[in-house]
């Protein structure tokens, strides 16, 4: 049985966050909340959220030592534009990127 959680607009830029799926892919799930316990960035606790997500999703939240990380992707989302002062007067833009992270499970091997 698979089960998938998605969560959009995540305030971190895709690439960050796939450095972190990365790690994870095609592990099982209690390899990878060890492996996120350890990691040091920010989108690792969004990664985490999303993860604990799928597992309850599956309905094996007590027990999810057969569980496995079936696919785990990221894609960009919209980007807020905002505007700073620059040299002589102009303006500079800020673009403050999102993501929408996806993590699908399942019990079979």
């Amino acid at each position: 049985m698979e089960a998938r959680a998605t969560v959009k607009f995540v305030r971190h830029t895709s690439r960050k966050i796939n450095q972190i799926l990365m790690l994870i892919r095609a592990k099982k799930v209690e390899v990878a909340f060890g492996i996120l316990s350890f990691i040091h960035k920010s989108a690792s606790l969004c990664v985490n959220k999303v993860l604990k997500s799928a597992v309850a999703n599956a309905g094996k939240l007590e027990n999810f030592s057969n569980l496995k990380i079936k696919s785990a992707w990221v894609g960009n989302g919209r980007t807020l534009k905002r505007m700073r002062a620059g040299p002589m007067g102009r303006s500079m833009p800020i673009k403050k990127r999102t993501s929408h992270l996806t993590i699908v499970v399942t019990d079979e091997n």
